[in-house]
């Protein structure tokens, strides 16, 4: 069982302009998770697919192993989701299972691609998800609870919470993928990770406070 990482860059960014290459904890932004993907003990190949040659020349110099997809405009629109990057991916190159990871979430390490990898094989998932519990207590739009019953409020110690989405990374086999064009689809799992994890640079607001938070953990 083989596992191909697939590192989508797209070189538009409105909120934060080059935010893909620009430097973070002294380092391009990049470079983090290429470096948990290059130390991962089970990822078998990478790839980076961006419709900028300026990103793919920087992601060259940070680790010349690394394999280059020059990407058609069409798939590096605002509204593209990363399904149809995935599939793209899928239509050209051969792989089992295929993890892909998001450049805003640089927290991520090789230990937490490695776990999340075996926690795949062993669990026989088809498809997983990297998220954090939030132990808050949530409401919908009609006012009516979502995740707890007011008349039972449960002590925080006791109260299990609520996974969410990190987005750091998915893995996806390859038939779930072709199947059903998402990337989570059939026995689904989750790989929880520390609440750092949780956040995502997507505004200059999150580049200020996660870079100085970054240079301490890391």
């Amino acid at each position: 069982m083989s596992f191909t990482a697939l590192i989508p860059m797209r070189g538009g960014s409105k909120s934060i302009p080059n935010k893909n290459i620009k430097l973070f904890g002294g380092k391009p932004l990049c470079a983090w998770v290429l470096d948990a993907v290059k130390n991962s003990k089970f990822i078998d190949e990478i790839y980076v697919s961006s419709d900028s040659n300026r990103i793919l020349e920087i992601v060259e110099k940070i680790n010349k192993k690394v394999n280059l997809l020059k990407r058609s405009p069409s798939l590096a629109k605002d509204k593209t989701s990363t399904e149809e990057v995935m599939l793209d991916f899928a239509s050209k190159f051969n792989f089992d299972n295929l993890v892909t990871l998001q450049v805003t979430s640089p927290f991520t390490t090789s230990k937490d691609i490695d776990n999340a990898i075996k926690s795949f094989k062993q669990e026989g998932m088809d498809s997983l998800f990297t998220s954090v519990r939030i132990k808050r207590f949530f409401w919908g739009d009609n006012m009516k609870p979502l995740n707890y019953n007011p008349r039972k409020r449960l002590m925080r110690q006791d109260f299990k919470g609520t996974l969410m989405e990190n987005g750091a990374f998915y893995i996806t086999n390859r038939n779930v993928l072709s199947k059903y064009k998402c990337r989570l689809a059939g026995k689904i799992g989750s790989y929880e990770m520390p609440m750092i994890n949780s956040m995502e640079l997507d505004e200059i607001e999150d580049w200020k406070a996660m870079s100085k938070l970054i240079k301490k953990t890391r």
